[in-house]
């Protein structure tokens, strides 16, 4: 119809020029046929506009849907970010990871301490979740060495990111420059310019500093607080904050992985004035030493405890059964499931999505997938009604 509609208009476009240049007559007796030129090529150049107009229309409309994607913005650190990463990957979605760098354990413990960098473990599991790289490389980038005096427990990609960090300046460039490399789907941003220090008040009154040994404490835990408190979040990651259409906080450690990002000063007032469906990814099973005995209501409870209520939209937690089999490994931790409280979680004032959301392998984690597609069903719905 298009192409039908094109050709006439060149045709009719055509004969009125060709009527106009050919008409030599005297004015008086040649007239009509001006008018006839004047009006084919009135008529022939307004149906080209219009089709021009549309086509542009449509390109536009093209390109705003392909701007429209959507922008998820995931927040945490340890084993549980890199999870949901995965997972999102493999979906047509924006993805930008805001990463906690108050780790001071391990290999990120002894580079932080020995080169002055921000701890780059979280961060490098992040980049590799969501490269677009051989496995090979991948693989190399995880590898561990497990002997020599000063190699003994770095692992391969931490020490390739202290590297870039020397070479670029500064280690928010080498984060990107690694993504580059590595051909990273998406964006992984540390939350804070600066490596941040954890410490935390327990129920006894006793306070301990260091994200490493808060957990070791065995003690219920009644606050965590960065030092200093007058941190600087990156912009870039406010902006993804402020474009977001899902913010999903977790799953991870709570009072060491997720709290540390939502304290940077900005972030959490950022997220309160984002338009983005705020979900809260429950973990699955509780954490010795910081979640000991904890319900889902409990965990929001907790965050809210430090960054104000009704902070979250939704909570996406596991309420299927888990096999007694792989209870029983976790309670040689002490480590038990994590239970889905559900009229507490309403009472908060969240949407509870709890449902069968397990993975099993050796230990009873998320299911990438089935969280991903919870996720952007979710901000599906609102892409529609915009």
């Amino acid at each position: 119809m298009r192409k039908s509609l094109n050709k006439w208009s060149w045709l009719i476009l055509s004969l009125g020029i060709g009527i106009l240049i050919g008409n030599d007559t005297a004015l008086a007796h040649g007239l009509k046929w001006w008018l006839v030129g004047i009006f084919c090529v009135v008529v022939g150049g307004v149906i080209l506009l219009l089709l021009q107009l549309r086509d542009r229309t449509r390109e536009k409309l093209v390109q705003r849907q392909l701007a429209r994607r959507p922008h998820v913005v995931v927040i945490g650190g340890g084993t549980g970010q890199p999870v949901l990463l995965r997972g999102l990957k493999a979906k047509d979605a924006e993805i930008t990871a805001i990463v906690t760098v108050a780790d001071d354990g391990g290999s990120s413990g002894r580079l932080r301490t020995d080169l002055y960098m921000p701890p780059p473990g979280d961060i490098r599991n992040c980049l590799i979740a969501l490269a677009d790289t051989e496995p090979l490389l991948a693989e190399l980038l995880q590898y561990r060495f497990d002997s020599g005096t000063e190699l003994s427990g770095h692992s391969f990609g931490n020490l390739f990111l202290a590297a870039m960090t020397h070479i670029t300046g500064d280690f928010e460039t080498a984060v990107k420059e690694t993504s580059r490399v590595l051909a990273v789907r998406g964006r992984v941003l540390p939350a804070a310019r600066r490596a941040i220090t954890l410490s935390a008040t327990f129920a006894d009154g006793s306070k301990v500093v260091g994200e490493s040994q808060i957990p070791l404490q065995q003690k219920r835990i009644l606050e965590v607080e960065l030092i200093p408190n007058d941190v600087d979040p990156l912009p870039e990651a406010l902006d993804a904050i402020a474009e977001a259409d899902a913010i999903v906080i977790g799953p991870g450690s709570l009072y060491t992985s997720i709290l540390p990002n939502l304290l940077v000063p900005g972030i959490s007032d950022a997220i309160r004035r984002s338009p983005a469906k705020v979900i809260y990814v429950c973990n699955v099973m509780t954490q010795p030493g910081e979640t000991d005995g904890f319900t889902a209501s409990q965990h929001v409870q907790a965050i809210y405890d430090h960054v104000g209520d009704r902070f979250f939209d939704i909570i996406i937690v596991n309420s299927a059964p888990i096999p007694q089999s792989v209870i029983d490994q976790y309670e040689s931790k002490g480590s038990y499931p994590v239970l889905a409280d559900v009229e507490k979680l309403h009472v908060l004032g969240v949407t509870v999505i709890a449902r069968n959301f397990l993975h099993y392998a050796m230990y009873a984690r998320h299911d990438a997938d089935m969280i991903a597609m919870q996720v952007l069903s979710l901000i599906g719905r609102e892409h529609k009604l915009k």
